[in-house]
């Protein structure tokens, strides 16, 4: 795994109208890392994702993206530049089919980026067995593998993921699980995600970042990463 930085977020401060949510947050992640971001709820962990992909603006402090400095791009132009997002409650269209969401995957990265959708089928044969279906009336596991395939086809280089196991039965998160840990070995996809499910937090992240009222405030490395250290700051 190479330990060149590809995510750089420094002294990050943003918000909902003239209340401050994000409070200087900082943070590093190294391409090919798998990444959680944790914590209780409420201290603004969806914030920073919907800041990192570019739905929120920043207020002050900046986010450099592979050496370049993506702070005040727009959530498409950064979608462009190798950003894949898969938002809490997954956002799939639910008046349209499998084939066709993932159609619309297609159009993610610009018309120049490498396109994988042989893969997604690869990776999630439900969605091959149901292409047809329609996506409102899938499972909400099935419409989270839908979502993950959707932004799988934009070939990201760092995917973003707030909370991939919300609603979703537990033989399709190891699925889920199984799928996300691929990607970093055989796409070198980086991947930061928020999560409150212990066992999925345990299952992929590499490392942690503990996250307390809109700011950073430690992280778990290597060996640090055990239940026993993820549950404490889940329980805070």
């Amino acid at each position: 795994m190479s330990t060149d930085r590809i995510l750089e977020v420094s002294e990050l401060w943003a918000g909902y109208g003239a209340t401050p949510i994000l409070q200087g947050v900082s943070m590093s992640i190294s391409r090919g890392e798998i990444v959680g971001v944790i914590g209780r709820n409420g201290v603004g962990k969806s914030t920073l994702m919907r800041c990192l992909i570019g739905l929120l603006d920043t207020w002050r402090g900046t986010i450099t993206f592979m050496d370049q400095d993506i702070t005040r791009l727009q959530a498409d132009a950064r979608a462009r530049a190798g950003f894949g997002y898969i938002p809490q409650g997954r956002d799939v269209f639910p008046q349209m089919s499998v084939e066709e969401n993932l159609q619309v995957g297609e159009l993610i990265g610009g018309p120049k980026a490498k396109k994988l959708p042989e893969l997604v089928y690869e990776y999630f044969p439900r969605l091959k067995e149901r292409r047809r279906q329609i996506a409102g009336t899938m499972s909400g596991g099935e419409q989270q593998q839908l979502a993950i395939g959707r932004a799988l086809i934009g070939n990201p280089t760092l995917m973003i993921l707030d909370e991939p196991s919300e609603g979703v039965q537990p033989s399709i998160v190891q699925h889920i699980c199984d799928a996300l840990k691929s990607f970093r070995t055989e796409l070198g996809t980086t991947i930061i995600f928020v999560e409150q499910n212990l066992d999925t937090i345990m299952a992929i992240a590499q490392r942690c970042y503990i996250m307390e009222k809109g700011t950073i405030t430690r992280s778990l490395t290597g060996e640090d990463v055990t239940a026993e250290n993820v549950r404490a700051q889940l329980l805070l």
